[in-house]
């Protein structure tokens, strides 16, 4: 039995994993600014020119793959993302939604659902849906229901991913053989890039010449890599059981953008699907730095959305809040042989 206290180095994991820990964009002369946060406006990142929803749709009707990053509880993303949806399906009928937003030991729970089986109060509780799934999931996975659309829960089993940031790969030697199978057969494969990101974003300030915290960050990584291929491995299957589907998933930006994280590890395990990404990047409407164009490797095509509120202005009261956000967490035991 092995306790450790990542608070954190686990705190900083998900700001990165929510795309939270990422650069702000600011407005410059010629691009609109979204005028609520409900709205977005969409760049080509080829022609730097906004286009319609309707024209990302028609450029994207022969990608096998479409990932559409986003800043997890933002409305501009959850509503760009449903009418994506609606578009891509108005002009193909096989359509797979996959979702970082579910763990997969709890597909048959959501298949339950879709199937009218239980309730959403009983999805939501049997799921162990997350806290915004009302505000920020439900439009997306309604539509996907009403149109008998498949629903993929394409992330890790939330403990497994704990207990590796805690005590790093050794952890899945010890899952019983039917958990461990519904994982990647390479569950860590990884890219240096990606590495390099996911190190600056974090060691700024958690001191990373820590040797101590240089090895528990390592853990945190490698829990980092099994989202990733875990997601990565599910749209692979999901392709595979529904032959001629187009896959539309969702997930934080960080695991998408500049064609890192979830992108790279599919294009290293079936380098000739077509994967197309759509970044966000929050903007304002004044002309500051950086600009567009040094946003522009983050996706084919680029949202922009409104910053959201600052959470906390206080750093005394946003630690606790962190605290308490990733206490319960803490208590959960991990163990290898």
């Amino acid at each position: 039995m092995i306790k450790l206290s990542l608070t954190p180095l686990i705190a900083a994991a998900a700001l990165i994993s929510s795309g939270c820990a990422l650069t702000q964009a600011q407005g410059e002369a010629g691009i609109p600014a979204p005028a609520t946060l409900y709205e977005s406006v969409v760049i080509d990142s080829n022609s730097r020119q906004p286009v319609s929803l309707e024209y990302v749709a028609d450029a994207l009707s022969k990608a096998d793959v479409v990932i559409v990053g986003e800043y997890h509880g933002h409305p501009g993303s959850h509503l760009l993302q449903t009418r994506l949806l609606k578009h891509l399906h108005n002009q193909n009928p096989h359509i797979t939604l996959t979702l970082e937003q579910f763990n997969l030991d709890h597909q048959s729970d959501l298949d339950d659902y879709l199937a009218g089986e239980t309730g959403e109060a009983e999805m939501i509780e049997d799921t162990n849906a997350w806290d915004n799934y009302r505000g920020s999931y439900r439009p997306i996975v309604e539509y996907a229901r009403n149109h008998n659309l498949p629903v993929i829960a394409a992330n890790a089993p939330a403990q497994t991913v704990r207990c590796v940031g805690r005590i790093g790969p050794a952890y899945l030697n010890a899952l019983p053989d039917n958990q461990r199978q519904q994982l990647p057969a390479h569950p860590f494969l990884d890219t240096p890039a990606y590495r390099e990101n996911f190190i600056e974003a974090i060691s700024g300030s958690h001191g990373s010449n820590d040797p101590a915290i240089s090895e528990r960050m390592a853990s945190v990584y490698k829990a980092q890599l099994l989202r990733d291929n875990t997601m990565a491995s599910r749209i692979l299957q999901a392709r595979k059981n529904h032959p001629g589907h187009q896959v539309l998933h969702l997930t934080g930006t960080f695991h998408s953008e500049e064609s890192l994280g979830t992108v790279a590890l599919l294009k290293k395990r079936a380098p000739e699907l077509s994967v197309v990404v759509l970044s966000p990047v929050f903007w304002v409407a004044e002309e500051a730095s950086p600009s567009l164009e040094s946003q522009l490797g983050k996706g084919n095509f680029l949202y922009l959305i409104q910053p959201l509120p600052k959470e906390y202005r206080d750093p005394d009261r946003q630690n606790k809040a962190m605290k308490q956000r990733f206490s319960g967490r803490s208590e959960t035991h991990c163990t290898t042989e």
